[in-house]
């Protein structure tokens, strides 16, 4: 069983690297107390490093009365009663409120057993690539929203496979992570389906669908759900210069495009939930007071962040699909 792992091309210092080995390796209960650690020249020669780099990690461990040595013996464990600090990698794609929910409840549900560092890619594949490679090797956990950047993938794979977690979105590039994840594809389906009623009295669906930000799940869910029901149905990319036409109901996962159809719909004087219709994705609590109430297709961000937790705590290598539902209000 292999105790010390040492990766050359991490930034972490050498002797960081042991201790946190050390340390993994009993949060993981692969070393027990009284088990005997690999001596300083095994170390040493097997990683190409100088005695000094061994024994200055060793005495750290001493310091913190996790190991002792028996003179022209070794050493040992002393103690498995330690807390183990995970330093943790986060990298959401921006800041919205149904991030907030998730960081936050994430970050009650680890304790203190983590720091956490939170980045943003806001899209830009070059940002991306830039956080992952500037703090590869600095973490002991990284979990990433990789959205559907392209080449998303091939970025995270220079990370260490076995302390990378998925966030929010994956795909079969990513099928070998652990993931606490939306189905775009179904939860847009079934979402509707469930609004199947009272979508029936429009005669247009429209999808509002940025494409470079949504994930291409959510609109393959959409035609789907029209096709499926023979429904008449349009894909924009956009809000801007479009006009509304009584009988259409409108599905908005993103909300500046929600605040400009609320706005043009009072600038024509027509009546949300009845003139047109409105589903958003992701609820908040504004939404439950605006126009009557904004119906929703949402899942629970503060589970994600509490099941991102669990599995990270239990080493679990498991992929769950987060729950998600439609929410009806006024708007519908």
């Amino acid at each position: 069983m292999k105790v010390i792992t040492i990766d050359q091309h991490r930034s972490l210092p050498k002797y960081k690297q042991i201790v946190l080995s050390v340390e993994t390796a009993i949060a993981e209960k692969r070393l027990n107390r009284g088990d005997k650690l690999p001596s300083v020249n095994k170390v040493a020669l097997e990683f190409s490093l100088s005695r000094d780099t061994v024994l200055l990690a060793y005495e750290e461990l001493k310091k913190r009365g996790i190991i002792y040595a028996r003179l022209g013996k070794g050493y040992y464990i002393k103690s498995t009663e330690f807390t183990f600090e995970q330093r943790i990698f986060l990298l959401f794609d921006e800041l919205n409120s149904f991030k907030e929910d998730l960081y936050n409840s994430f970050k009650e549900a680890m304790g203190n057993n983590a720091q956490i560092d939170i980045f943003f890619h806001y899209f830009s594949p070059e940002v991306f690539r830039k956080l992952v490679n500037e703090n590869n090797g600095d973490y002991s956990k990284y979990v990433i929203n990789p959205t559907s950047l392209k080449g998303a993938a091939d970025i995270i794979k220079t990370l260490p496979k076995n302390d990378v977690y998925i966030l929010d979105q994956t795909n079969d590039e990513l099928k070998d992570y652990p993931t606490i994840h939306q189905n775009f594809v179904g939860d847009m389906y079934n979402a509707l389906q469930s609004g199947k009623k009272k979508l029936a009295k429009y005669s247009k669906l429209i999808l509002i669908f940025p494409a470079f930000k949504q994930p291409p799940g959510m609109q393959e869910g959409f035609i789907r759900f029209c096709t499926d029901n023979h429904l008449k149905y349009e894909i924009i990319p956009d809000f801007d210069n479009h006009a509304l036409a009584t009988g259409e109901a409108y599905v908005i996962p993103n909300d500046r495009d929600l605040v400009h159809v609320i706005e043009q719909a009072r600038l024509q004087k027509l009546k949300i939930g009845r003139d047109v219709g409105i589903v958003s994705y992701n609820d908040t609590p504004l939404k439950k007071v605006v126009e009557n109430g904004i119906t929703t297709i949402s899942t629970d961000f503060e589970a994600m962040g509490k099941t991102l937790a669990e599995m990270i705590l239990q080493q679990s290598r498991a992929q769950v699909e987060n729950p998600s539902r439609l929410i009806e209000r006024g708007s519908l």
